[in-house]
Parts: C-alpha cells; structure tokens; sequence
C-alpha cells in the first residue's frame, strides 16, 4: 500500500511530512538522490537520466504511483517519463499542478478553456532548471490568461540548505527577492517552486511583505494526493513500509533529515 516519494535530496521531506499529517496510515516510501543533488544546475537530460533510475527503484520497492517531490524534476523530465517511460499500471505525478490549482482555484479535473484569474502578477522562485524549462508558465497557460509571471532562478538557495548553513540560505533568499522586486515591484503572489523552500518560507515571506499571497507545495500536494487516491484506491501499491532511502551517505543523509524535520530519520542505502 506505499507510494513512493522522489526528490533529488533532502527537500522533499517537507511533502513527505505533509503527506504523513494528512494519511496517516499511508506508507510512504522515500528517495533521496543525495549524490547527485542538486539537480538545478543539471541539463534536461542529465535530469532524465537520473529521475527514471529513481522512480525504477521506487517501483522495484512495490510503490505503483511515485509523486515527483521535486520540481526541477518536474519541470525538466515529467512530460517526458508520461510520454515514453511509465509502465503499465505504474503513474509519476508532479509538484506543479497542485499549486497551479491552488493559484488559479481550479479544480482537479476541470478542463475547461483558460480564463482570467484574480491574480496578475506573480513571481516565480525556482532553481535555474527550472525557470529555464518554463513549465510553470506553460501549465499555467493552460489554465488562465492575462497572468504576468516574473521568474527569479534562485542560485545556491538548495545547496546551502543541503549544507545546512541556514544563514548563508537566508541571505541568499533576500538577495534573490530583492532581485525580483527590481523586475516586478509588486507582485501579488510569489510562488516557492521548490520543495526545499518551505525550509526557509519565512524568510521569503519576511522580504516579499505581507501584502504579498505565498504558495507553498507541501500542504498543497498532500490534499491532492488524498483526493486522487480518493479516487483511485488501486493505485496505493503493493508495498507496507515506511522506508527512507538514499543514493548518498545514509548516516549523514539521516542526520541532516533530522535536522531538518526535527523528529528522527533513519536512511539506508538505495
């Protein structure tokens, strides 16, 4: 009955604890790709490559739908892997389209044509693959028209939160809002397109203001997963643990996973 949570280190632990608020009783099977995070800097193919032998492994530990807790993931290997790779009776769901309904209040499975929204003016955070992929704004365009979309790639944010300097993180953030308020001086909404952000989402929400909507993926992608497996219960798999793996050195993977969500987690090696 486990579903498989992909991410390329450490950052998709803020949806897998959000996913644990709300299903308990779902086990959930984690992958980190530590030795090869961060994927940001990555070429498309690079990201390819090294996404399909993570969610391999996932389905090799009986998980039948994987989330892509990772949104340079999403961005740059996801319509690909639903075009050519997922097997039969296997499916691999991004980070975006939670968060894009949210932002559009659209519901899952309403296909009807783009519309305008309440919100103009929104401001992308997100690694360089990410904002150099532009899937935010195409699946956004699918959904609403007259929307301005700003994107700042925030270099050397994930790196320092996979380092655990928290403080060089911090100055990174403020550096990049800054940079985008020089783009876009007041966006109405900012959204935090990377699952490491929530780490540091006061931050964002210090320098952005209070007069600014942040979208954050976590709390998000949790209900949507409730109501596709709503749904579609068949899609739980087969497995029944709870397991956390990683590509990385699992000793130091755990412990900075620790850190990170203040409650303890053991990793073993993939």
């Amino acid at each position: 009955m486990a579903v498989g949570i992909f991410d390329s280190g450490l950052g998709g632990l803020t949806v897998l604890d959000a996913c644990e608020r709300r299903l308990p009783d779902l086990p959930l099977v984690y992958l980190g790709d530590n030795l090869n995070a961060p994927y940001g800097v990555r070429d498309a193919d690079d990201i390819y490559n090294l996404t399909t032998a993570g969610v391999a492994r996932l389905f090799d530990a009986g998980c039948d739908l994987v989330i892509l807790a990772c949104n340079t993931a999403s961005a740059a290997a996801l319509r690909r892997m639903q075009e050519s790779w997922i097997p039969e009776g296997k499916r691999v769901l991004g980070v975006f389209v939670p968060l894009i309904e949210a932002l559009t209040e659209r519901q899952w499975g309403d296909n009807s044509p783009p519309r305008e929204v309440a919100v103009e003016h929104v401001a992308l955070f997100a690694t360089p693959a990410t904002v150099a992929s532009r899937a935010f704004q195409r699946e956004l365009a699918f959904r609403a028209i007259g929307v301005d979309v700003e994107a700042q790639a925030c270099g050397g944010v994930v790196d320092a939160i996979e380092d655990g300097d928290m403080i060089l993180a911090e100055a990174l953030v403020r550096s990049h809002v800054d940079a985008l308020k020089r783009k876009m001086p007041k966006p109405q909404a900012a959204v935090l397109g990377c699952t490491h952000y929530p780490l540091v989402e006061a931050v964002f929400r210090d320098a952005l203001g209070a007069d600014v909507s942040v979208y954050s993926q976590p709390d998000l992608v949790a209900a949507s997963l409730a109501d596709y497996l709503t749904r579609r219960p068949e899609m739980r798999g087969a497995g029944e643990e709870r397991i956390f793996l990683t590509t990385g050195d699992p000793r130091k993977v755990s412990d900075k996973a620790t850190q990170f969500l203040r409650r303890r987690i053991d990793f073993t090696a993939a």
